[in-house]
Formats: C-alpha cells, structure tokens, sequence
C-alpha cells in the first residue's frame, strides 16, 4: 500500500547533495552522503521533482556513491540504457552542475526524491520490493 508524504514532512529526511561533472563529459552526477548505505550496483526508485524513474548507484573514482543515470525502468536502471532522465532534469530545472539539490529519502534503501531547493514536492511512498522477487527479477534480466 502506498502513501502520500510532503517533503516537508517530519518523517522525510532531507539532504543537500552537490551536483557535479562527470569527467570532461559535462555529464551531471549526485554525489550521495556515505549515512544512506548504498552501495555500487544498488537500484533505487528516483523521484525527480516528481516524476519517478529509476537509478542505479555507481561509485566514484574517489570511493562516493553517485547516481548519473536515471531511466524509466528498473531494467534500463541497471544497464544504464534509454533516455538519461537525470541529464534532462539538470537542464530543465532550477539547478546546475556545480550547484546543488535536495535529496529527500522517502523509504530508506528503495526511494528518494531529488528536488530544487525550496521546491515542495508530495511523494507516493512505496515500499521496497521483496528482496527474492527482485532476485529472480534480476537474474531473469541477466
């Protein structure tokens, strides 16, 4: 069952996360805080400003868990295929490379939301998915 909860609500934990350049790509990445426990090859739900899609944790060059791909999909999510929905919501909303945006976790280890500072945003919270279903989800897709 899901639930509707504001960002500005008491049991959402929010955190300003820097966004940054990948390399000389340009590409945009969100550094992630080390307290969120996610590790290399995690795939989360993504909330962007609302829109949810899904990411797939990488580690940085420098040990920091980052996200700079975000997809439609769980499948897309994890091979890093379609259309970089992170990318476009760099460029489409109020935030910049170099800049930063607010990371709310909305249910720990399965969905966040990142969101423009001072922007207001409802989540439909959901739970994780069984762990032996994502399991076999996983080993279908290879």
């Amino acid at each position: 069952m899901s639930e509707r909860v504001p960002s500005d609500h008491d049991a959402v934990d929010t955190h300003r996360v820097p966004i940054e350049a990948v390399g000389r790509t340009g590409r945009p990445r969100v550094v992630l805080p080390d307290d969120l426990g996610l590790g290399d090859g995690d795939v989360v739900s993504l909330v962007l400003d609302g829109d949810s899609h899904e990411a797939r944790v990488e580690t940085s060059l420098d040990g920091d868990p980052t996200i700079t791909h975000a997809a439609d999909n769980r499948r897309l999510a994890r091979e890093r295929d379609g259309e970089n929905r992170l990318a476009e919501w760099v460029a489409d909303a109020d935030v910049s490379v170099g800049g930063s945006a607010h990371l709310d976790v909305v249910t720990e280890a399965h969905q966040y939301g990142l969101r423009t500072p001072g922007r207001r945003v409802v989540y439909t919270a959901t739970a994780a998915p069984d762990s032996s279903l994502s399991d076999i989800a996983s080993d279908l897709d290879g």
